[in-house]
């Protein structure tokens, strides 16, 4: 994988989102029993993206907003907050049964009760992205971009969002930018489209440098025919990752970096947190290790955030997911989907297990 170099491109990452807003619980509450809630600007795409602004990376959001929408304006100034530059086109509202934001409403669960999610997208604005609302020109070739960060989930969020996503990898590959591509399987958005849209992350696939998934995203969205089931300990997933791997590369060659997290649940407030990746035909494995969750969600995409920080920042392949488990394990502790580092000294004090008082 050839990165271009931070002097001759404005934008370090580049990511496409549909951004919404989640409802939370005060005080670890389930939602049906809540009647106050904390409300955060969310997507899985800008969780990611977040790692690298707060580190002082140049980071581009492409997206779409309501117009005149109050919760537009809430999801802009967040992003501005986060040190995140975005573009997007409006869109009319077209009356209380048009376009809209995604809403989530998530709880974090706690001790024996498991968090729960509800997931309202009706009508959301993000499905109607397309390249034609961007200059792809501009953005990947007189600005330049070193690294997109596709998602499956707007990938197969509509046929548009499907064409779009195929549009932003191909120009990548034109204008020399580097492709990640988290593939991100969800069956409801799957549904009666599977044909179509294993043609779609199959050319997508084809074009990255890195691929993150897990064994089930391997074989779903791209048909890789996988390993006879191990059952459910982490070293037969472990086992099972590498027996995929060995079979992905044979048909996407021009993949260089392949990576997936490991978790056990113990219980929502303690997790078994590990990961695996690949690059180089050699293996860097994190062997599961006992983190203390706040909120999961968010965990995974700290994970692929703090690995692209890497991979932006050129260090050793070591640190690719040493620095990528650890932010995924800080994301765990903040109520926000998002990991907000101060600084990499704090990233890799979790690594090291060092949560001594920093005066």
């Amino acid at each position: 994988m050839r990165l271009k170099s931070a002097q001759e491109c404005q934008v370090g990452l580049l990511v496409p989102t549909s951004m919404g807003i989640r409802m939370t619980p005060i005080d670890r509450q389930a939602v049906h029993v809540s009647k106050s809630f904390i409300m955060q600007a969310t997507s899985a795409e800008s969780n990611v993206a977040s790692v690298c602004s707060y580190l002082g990376l140049p980071v581009k959001v492409l997206t779409k907003f309501v117009q005149d929408s109050p919760i537009s304006r809430f999801i802009r100034d967040d992003l501005a907050g986060r040190h995140l530059t975005y573009e997007g086109k409006e869109v009319a509202q077209g009356g209380p049964w048009g376009y809209r934001h995604q809403i989530n409403f998530a709880d974090s669960g706690c001790g024996v009760r498991g968090p729960r999610v509800y997931n309202d997208r009706a009508g959301e604005v993000g499905r109607t992205l397309s390249a034609a609302d961007f200059d792809l020109e501009r953005i990947f070739n007189r600005e330049g971009v070193r690294l997109v960060h596709l998602s499956g989930l707007i990938a197969a969020l509509s046929p548009q969002t499907s064409a779009f996503c195929l549009e932003l990898a191909r120009a990548a590959q034109k204008y020399g930018t580097c492709i990640s591509f988290d593939l991100n399987y969800r069956a409801s958005f799957w549904k009666n489209r599977e044909s179509e849209l294993a043609s779609v992350f199959q050319e997508i696939a084809q074009l990255s440098d890195v691929l993150v998934g897990n064994e089930e995203d391997f074989q779903l969205c791209l048909g890789i025919r996988g390993p006879e089931a191990g059952g459910k300990e982490l070293k037969a997933k472990i086992d099972g990752f590498k027996s995929m791997i060995e079979q992905v590369r044979q048909t996407y060659s021009h993949t260089s970096v392949f990576a997936t997290t490991l978790r056990q649940v113990v219980d929502a407030d303690t997790h078994l947190w590990g990961a695996i990746l690949a690059a180089d035909s050699g293996w860097q494995v994190v062997e599961p290790r006992a983190i203390k969750v706040l909120d999961r969600i968010g965990g995974g995409d700290g994970f692929v955030g703090g690995l692209l920080y890497a991979l932006l920042k050129e260090w050793e392949m070591e640190k690719w997911i040493q620095f990528g488990w650890a932010c995924g394990a800080l994301a765990t502790s903040y109520l926000t989907d998002y990991v907000q580092p101060a600084d990499e000294e704090e990233v890799w004090s979790v690594w090291h297990g060092n949560a001594r008082v920093k005066r």
